[in-house]
């Protein structure tokens, strides 16, 4: 696939739509800010659900508490806390667990995680702990009826040693009880197409949510795609060359090539996308808006 085909003209599509949104949490006041002004202006799309980052080596894992718990106090939005099993004993684990059911969350993104040491090492599960995304799944379910989330690769994990081994693991997740799966972002719409073939062969039915990363910032989306294994088209490279120093043009083609990527998804009947928003709202509720999808006010209020 070269690029996504482009139209001279398109209405806003009429049937209903399955948006989600991700967050980080903040790591110091000014960063809380920015991140519930983004909460404020996306949570009138009326998300199906928001999810709410874990950091390496679970190292936000308080943040992310507080993070859920603010959105559970102050809107109407369904919060989706993400889980790993790094770092943490699986008694500390089933503890947070347990306090999510509590405090009144009933969707969980379960997640392996990724290594203290930092992506491209080994991954080493805490002895006591969950050892893998599939055991954090079941750990889960017999602790609550959750709906359980789970990650998928359409162009594998760079620790997969296959495509055929990521299928599945997928399937191991489901077979433990997860009930959606939410992709890492792609660039080329044709690697999702294909894995989601090879899923259903495989006789997976659950939802495969493609996620979308709306391209901020260039560099910085192309260096962490390639460490995540994720390819760059040619053509997107080409998209934003000589801009470096021109942010305003770059916000313009960004908006583009993502209005684009997710028209072409929508074309070839997906109706549902999980957008990670870095934390900045306004490329994705342009998006949203070309999608034809309208603010109300019944999403801030809790």
């Amino acid at each position: 696939m070269n690029a996504y085909p482009t139209r001279s003209s398109r209405q806003p599509h009429p049937a209903p739509l399955g948006i989600s949104f991700e967050f980080f949490p903040p790591k110091n006041e000014a960063m809380a800010e920015s991140l519930w002004a983004c909460v404020q202006r996306l949570a009138p799309l009326s998300p199906r659900f928001v999810s709410v980052t874990y950091g390496a080596g679970g190292s936000t894992r308080e943040r992310t508490h507080q993070t859920v718990k603010r959105i559970l106090d102050e809107t109407a939005l369904k919060p989706a806390a993400h889980l790993t099993c790094v770092a943490a004993t699986r008694a500390e684990t089933d503890e947070i667990i347990r306090g999510y059911w509590e405090m009144g969350v009933r969707h969980i993104v379960a997640l392996r995680g990724d290594p203290v040491t930092g992506l491209g090492t080994p991954f080493e599960a805490h002895p006591e702990g969950y050892q893998s995304s599939v055991d954090l799944v079941a750990g889960i379910k017999a602790i609550g009826d959750f709906e359980v989330a789970v990650s998928a690769y359409p162009e594998k994990h760079p620790d997969s040693p296959s495509i055929e081994a990521e299928i599945d693991l997928l399937k191991r997740k489901v077979d433990a009880g997860a009930t959606r799966a939410i992709t890492q972002f792609f660039f080329d719409n044709d690697h999702y197409f294909r894995y989601l073939d090879r899923v259903r062969k495989a006789g997976i039915g659950i939802e495969i949510v493609p996620g979308i990363l709306p391209v901020q910032n260039f560099k910085t989306a192309a260096s962490f795609a390639t460490r995540c294994g994720t390819e760059v088209p040619g053509w997107l490279a080409k998209r934003f060359e000589g801009l470096d120093d021109d942010a305003e043009t770059r916000r313009l083609v960004a908006a583009a090539v993502a209005v684009e990527q997710v028209f072409d998804l929508l074309d070839r009947g997906v109706s549902e996308f999980h957008f990670y928003t870095m934390n900045k709202a306004d490329l994705v509720f342009a998006i949203c808006h070309m999608l034809g999808m309208r603010a109300t006010p019944a999403g801030l209020a809790a």
